[in-house]
């Protein structure tokens, strides 16, 4: 299958932007009658042929399509502090859309080595992945958000903050407390992890303290550790 992703798309004919359709007609070489895949990023998946094999602006007639493909039963938003290295971050975002997420936040947290990012670089690694993985949902992404203001939030949700410092309630191993189909808001700190403040700011607005197993992880790694979890979860219940 190969996917393209045309958030604006037309029924029943849509032409592609220019970049996608050199790739189409000049890298996969695809020609009147071929057939591609299309998505919007909102859970619709469209089979469509190519009708116009211009490199410039190749025309598809979308032939039949799918609605809710792959829905996931849960809603997952991943607030996660960037890594001062931003290749690592990228890394995260990359492997967290292929497991499958809902939203991305870029957090910054009292010790944020990373308090600026580029939200179009960083939605053009977003977007690589889902056509990659084959994905009919585009996650957002919310650009850097203040600690305090994000915890503050309501969400339905369950809302959880993966720390390494000493527990102010009790923290609980997330693949044991998560249930099946609960939409989930989850914290990652930064390299220096999250202030003993910033915890306790969290558990006083609802958040529940997790551990993600023994093993110190990475930020990125953390992050990527607690999506698959959550898929997991999901897909053994």
């Amino acid at each position: 299958m190969q996917l393209f992703y045309a958030p604006q798309i037309t029924l029943p004919e849509y032409t592609l932007t220019e970049e996608e359709s050199k790739h189409a007609v000049k890298v996969l070489r695809l020609t009147v009658g071929d057939t591609l895949h299309i998505t919007d990023g909102q859970g619709n998946l469209h089979l469509c042929q190519v009708v116009s094999d211009s490199a410039k602006h190749c025309t598809v007639r979308v032939l039949e399509s799918q609605h809710e493909f792959e829905k996931r039963p849960y809603n997952l938003t991943m607030a996660v502090a960037p890594t001062k290295n931003i290749d690592r971050y990228e890394w995260f975002l990359e492997k967290a859309t292929e497991i499958g997420v809902d939203n991305f936040v870029a957090l910054e947290s009292e010790h944020s080595e990373r308090r600026i990012i580029k939200p179009e670089r960083e939605l053009k690694v977003i977007t690589a992945a889902v056509k990659q993985s084959l994905k009919a949902y585009h996650p957002t992404l919310e650009d850097m958000t203040d600690f305090k203001k994000f915890v503050t939030r309501e969400f339905d949700a369950r809302k959880f903050i993966a720390h390494c410092g000493e527990a102010v309630v009790g923290k609980k191993y997330l693949a044991s407390t998560l249930a099946a189909g609960e939409n989930a808001v989850i914290l990652i700190g930064p390299e220096g992890d999250f202030s003993p403040e910033e915890v306790r700011l969290a558990v006083e607005n609802g958040f529940e303290e997790i551990t993600l197993g023994t093993q110190r992880f990475r930020t990125e790694t953390a992050a990527v550790m607690a999506v698959a979890m959550v898929a997991i979860k999901n897909t053994m219940e």
